[in-house]
């Protein structure tokens, strides 16, 4: 079984992210925003860069994937 991150979807919020890979010098995240569909189920977290403040939205399944991110910052 392949090792991946987990976390409970409703304490994501605020919760530090670093990522593998860093893209020019976003390395470090921060969940700002979690938003919900209709029967109040997390479908998409908004990620913000803590150097660039620039904010992405991501579905929370793919921060599961270790190849691409670590718990807390690194």
């Amino acid at each position: 079984m392949s090792e991946k991150n987990t976390f409970n979807k409703k304490k994501l919020l605020l919760s530090k992210w670093t990522a593998v890979e860093p893209q020019g010098k976003e390395k470090h995240f921060m969940i700002s925003e979690l938003l919900e569909d209709e029967k109040g189920e997390i479908c998409a977290c908004i990620l913000e860069a803590v150097l660039t403040t620039q904010e992405y939205q991501i579905d929370p399944q793919e921060l599961e994937d270790v190849s691409r991110w670590h718990m807390g910052w690194k």
